[in-house]
């Protein structure tokens, strides 16, 4: 004997089934989206390394211990950073950086900065500074496999300490690279010609190309640079825009030089940035291939 069954529940059995197919449609549509948007996200990031595996972007900025100089006493490690972001450097040369002092109250500024930039870094001590350290940093996108720094000599005993710091780097491609950072004596053409011969002879014997970044307080045609140029080659060697003071630049201290590397540059640009810092950053663009 047939059993009845209403109609009505047949209908809503129907129903129901005809739900539970659309519904795992559905989550295989978002599965299948979701898979399709992580795959364009990754393929977009391993594009974008692709595409600049030849090419190499440095960046030198003499920080001010990230005081902005319309606001005496005022820390902005948010401004240094938004700078390095917005430059997108592969490699960036700090100098002028303070770690636990207290007019920086009491902050790791080179860690700060790294975290909020997302690269990896190294501070290297100058001089112990007003309860904490004060010197240079570096900061890359690439792990820094070795680091170093030595000692510049100076010609007055009283003048502040300076150093050179420096990296060995593994670019994309396995090209090794040494990416050094500096500041010089800000008082003395002496004590700067004798940091120069001090920082040309520790790379004297670079067999892999080494890119010198800094501070160097000489503007061109003095001796310091000259000496320099006898090793390194310039970014920018004529017609140079300035790099300090930041409002309103009237002279070029601030360079980026290489050696033992024929590469092209594509772009040289010292960036208008007037809040940051007294010193505007220098930007070039290197084709490595």
């Amino acid at each position: 004997m047939r059993k009845f069954i209403p109609s009505g529940y047949i209908y809503s059995s129907l129903k129901h089934k005809q739900m539970k197919i659309i519904c795992s449609y559905c989550i295989a549509a978002l599965l299948l989206l979701a898979s399709c948007s992580h795959k364009v996200i990754t393929a977009g990031k391993t594009g974008s390394t692709a595409a600049n595996a030849d090419q190499l972007k440095v960046l030198t900025y003499n920080i001010h211990h990230a005081n902005p100089p319309s606001k005496p006493g005022f820390i902005d490690l948010d401004a240094v950073a938004q700078v390095i972001k917005n430059a997108d450097a592969d490699l960036i040369a700090l100098q002028e950086v303070d770690k636990f002092t207290k007019r920086s109250e009491g902050v790791d500024e080179a860690k700060v900065i790294a975290e909020k930039t997302g690269l990896n870094y190294q501070f290297f001590k100058a001089i112990d500074y007003d309860g904490g350290e004060y010197g240079l940093a570096i900061l890359s996108k690439q792990p820094l496999e070795d680091t170093k720094q030595i000692a510049l000599p100076k010609a007055q005993e009283k003048a502040e300490n300076r150093i050179l710091a420096y990296a060995d780097i593994s670019l994309p491609g396995n090209k090794k690279i040494t990416f050094a950072c500096t500041h010089l004596d800000v008082q003395s053409d002496a004590s700067r010609v004798m940091q120069v011969k001090t920082i040309l002879n520790e790379f004297k014997e670079a067999k892999h190309p080494v890119i010198l970044c800094g501070d160097l307080n000489s503007v061109a045609n003095t001796e310091a640079i000259r000496l320099l140029d006898g090793q390194f080659k310039r970014t920018c060697i004529e017609n140079c825009p300035g790099t300090i003071p930041a409002t309103r630049p009237n002279r070029t201290i601030d360079y980026i030089a290489v050696k033992n590397a024929g590469w092209e540059i594509s772009e040289y640009r010292v960036v208008e940035e007037t809040y940051a810092s007294d010193h505007r950053p220098v930007l070039t663009i290197f084709k490595t291939k």
